[in-house]
């Protein structure tokens, strides 16, 4: 059996500010806007990995949750508590700096961590948890 990854969801509150996180600070690539406004669902990826996606989405647009439903899911977007993702980079300390740069919050600079990996994690722009890992 050959079954990959070929997309992942995360919520986004500004779709103009998530854009240009995930393209102008990650340097993804925008495969697909569908919607106007802020119900916009935009499919980004890695140029060199086109198989696999994050659709950036409108967190509260399915038609069958609740006002409750929906207003407990910006509070957990808010707070980080949602959806996350971990990313890599060959030269993490460089995509850091980046991100750094970008304004994000930082949650924790590159550490290397008992369990084997060398990481990072900050929050993008709608407050997702965002771990990258070194290569």
């Amino acid at each position: 059996m050959d079954i990959s990854i070929h997309y992942a969801f995360l919520p986004h509150t500004d779709p103009e500010a998530s854009l240009e996180f995930y393209r102008d600070v990650l340097g993804f690539e925008v495969r697909q806007e569908v919607g106007r406004g802020a119900w916009r669902w935009i499919t980004v990826g890695p140029p060199n990995q086109p198989q696999t996606s994050i659709v950036l989405q409108p967190p509260t647009a399915d038609p069958n949750l609740s006002d409750e439903e929906k207003q407990t899911i910006l509070e957990l977007v808010a707070k980080g508590s949602y959806a996350g993702i971990t990313l890599a980079a060959d030269d993490l300390d460089a995509a850091f700096a980046a991100v750094e740069a970008s304004g994000a919050e930082i949650l924790q600079e590159p550490a290397d961590q008992d369990y084997g990996v060398r990481d990072c994690a900050f929050r993008d722009p709608a407050g997702n948890l965002v771990r990258m890992n070194q290569r």
